[in-house]
Order: C-alpha cells, then structure tokens, then sequence
C-alpha cells in the first residue's frame, strides 16, 4: 500500500525533473485504494469521536493534501506527456520513450501524435499545393413544388414566389428543407 510520504515523494521527482518518472503499475489503483482508506478513518472518526477529534483533523487535513498532490502529479505528467508527443511528432522518435507512461498516458500519447502528424502532413500538401478539392456543402437545393406556395420571405427578408404546383426552383437549403419536410415540394436529383 502506497503511503503519504511516497505520494509526496513522487510530486517532489516529478516536478523537478524533466523525463517522466517510473511510477508503480497499479499507481492509480493504490491512490484509490488510500484515498478509500483515508475517507473511511474520517468517516469513523466522525460517527465515533464527533467534529473534534485530532486524528479526524490529521486524517482530513491529510487526505486533502492528498487529493491536491495528486492532481498537480498529473498535471505534471499530463504536461510532460503532451510535450514528449510533440518531440515525438517532429523527429519521429517515438515508441522506446513511452516506458514510464501509465496505461492512459500512453493512449494520450498515441492519439496525440498521431493528430500532430496527421496535421504536419496536411500542412505540408498545402504547401507544395497538392490540396484535395474539398466537397462542397450545397448552398441551394433544387426542388419541385407538389402544390401551390404564396409568397414568403426568406432569411435575410427577400420575398420568394408565389410558386405553382410542379414549379422547379433552386433555393436556399435551409428554406427547401422545410418545404421538404412539409411535403410541400419534393427533391430533385441532379
């Protein structure tokens, strides 16, 4: 079982040094497993001794301490992990310096290098113009009217129509997306 002293210990060589440190497997699993420990003592203490109790007031003071040097513990890591996916992504050394990560630190760090260099590659086809012609999201659709529609105004207050029945129109997508789903007008294939 992992101890105050050792939890403290952890934050003191994570935070002053620059690689990321060995931590036990089952790290998470132990704080959780202190943590647990630790609010059952201020749980008993409370029912058992009152508000007043010196070990309630030692154990509390200590368990918050805890939770404050944990989170900047992974603050830390998070920081140092983001950094060596950079490293990563730039000189494609990679995979052999992931030993110390835990479990979700090395999913962060896969997903993390694989954007950057997902991103650099598509930075760079940009540069020597080798861009993929994007698809265009349609401005307008084209429709044909099952019934007669008087006139109305669009977005921006223009009047539209009146329109007759079997009149094939070319109008904005959000207004011919209600005239579909009014099954005032049905859509026209291209």
């Amino acid at each position: 079982m992992i101890t105050y002293q050792e939890i403290y210990d952890i934050l003191r060589k994570e935070k002053y040094n620059e690689a990321l440190q060995q931590l036990p497997k089952k790290f998470l699993k132990e704080i959780a497993s202190y943590l647990a420990e630790k609010k059952d003592i201020v749980n008993r203490e409370q029912k058992n001794t009152g508000l007043f109790s010196d070990t309630l007031r030692i154990t509390r003071k200590q368990l918050d301490n805890t939770l404050s040097i944990i989170k900047e513990i992974i603050a830390i890591r998070e920081r140092k992990v983001l950094n060596l996916s950079f490293t990563a992504a730039l000189t494609e050394i990679s995979k052999r310096d992931t030993d110390n990560l835990l479990e979700h630190e090395k999913e962060l760090f896969k997903v993390t290098v694989s954007k950057l260099e997902e991103n650099q590659k598509m930075v760079s086809r940009k540069l020597n113009g080798q861009t993929k012609e994007e698809k265009k999201d349609l401005k307008n659709i084209l429709i044909r009217f099952k019934d007669e529609v008087s006139a109305f105004l669009d977005a921006e207050g223009s009047e539209l129509g009146p329109f007759k029945s079997g009149d094939i129109v070319n109008l904005p997508k959000d207004i011919a997306e209600i005239l579909l789903s009014d099954e005032k007008a049905v859509l026209v294939n291209e």
